[in-house]
């Protein structure tokens, strides 16, 4: 079995090339593939595969050659992941899947499909517009943490740190509690600080989350998304482009009107196979 290893700010990936769909993919062989000890390690895994050839994106053939069939870490299938999406979009052009013709790219995903566009070093896709709903709580080491609840595709919580306490002392060597009726599918978890101004963005923000299926991460380019949204609207906006500094390096989200686009550096660090014996 093939693999590359690529990251996003830090958010990094398994790719497992299968054009056909013919690789039994099972939530023990992620696991074991993510696993930072006995495996390659990874927040998750990118199976490539035309849409045509994955249940779950025949749907959406006619749209999109490619499906991103993305899984978190612990085995669990997901909806989207901004960051994989980048990290997806270079593997294709990369290995000769996809022409580099200048044109923006769409890949299918659970969630819908996505557009993608390479800026330089970095690749930026566009996803749908983030849908804030209402508050919600996280629990965290005894401290709850008001909230708002945000929709990309998949399940977010976006949470202020209270004036005193630092981003970095918070302890997310476990899960946040939160409420199961409000995300009864799991949610992923971000806490969120004010930066100082960045020339040529009309907010800045610091961010840690804890991604639902594969603990805390360097990066979540959907968090991202999420916490841009719900910064543009504390400061009185509903468009508008936000930095946002994650442990990995820095994102920028640019919500216009009817989307939302993720712009960042996409790696690809290594090729190699798996050996059978493994």
């Amino acid at each position: 079995m093939e693999f590359t290893k690529g990251h996003g700010t830090g958010n990094d990936f398994v790719i497992l090339p299968d054009p056909d769909g013919t690789l039994e993919l099972t939530p023990g062989l992620v696991a074991a593939l993510c696993d930072r000890r006995r495996g390659i390690g990874g927040d998750g895994v990118l199976r490539v595969v035309r849409a045509a050839h994955h249940a779950d994106g025949v749907a959406l053939a006619d749209e999109a050659e490619w499906f991103m069939d993305y899984w978190n870490s612990d085995g669990s299938a997901a909806e989207m992941c901004g960051n994989g999406a980048r990290v997806f979009v270079r593997y294709l052009l990369e290995s000769g899947l996809a022409a580099p013709s200048g044109a923006v790219l769409p890949v299918a995903t659970r969630a819908g499909v996505v557009r993608a566009r390479v800026e330089g070093e970095g690749v930026a896709v566009e996803m749908r517009r983030p849908r804030l709903a209402g508050a919600s709580v996280a629990g965290l080491g005894g401290l709850a943490l008001p909230g708002t609840a945000v929709d990309v595709g998949n399940p977010h919580l976006v949470c202020p740190v209270p004036a005193g306490l630092e981003l970095s002392a918070l302890d997310l060597t476990r899960a946040p509690e939160f409420d199961p009726v409000v995300f009864p599918a799991g949610v992923n978890v971000e806490f969120v600080t004010v930066g100082d101004p960045v020339d040529g963005a009309d907010g800045h923000v610091r961010m840690r989350v804890y991604e639902r299926g594969s603990a805390e991460t360097h990066s979540c380019g959907t968090g991202a998304c999420a916490v841009a949204a719900v910064a543009l609207r504390d400061g009185g906006r509903d468009t508008g482009v936000v930095a946002v500094d994650v442990p990995g390096g820095r994102l920028v989200v640019t919500l216009t009107a009817r989307s939302c686009w993720l712009s960042g550096p996409a790696v690809l660090v290594a090729t190699g196979e798996v050996s059978p014996g493994w």
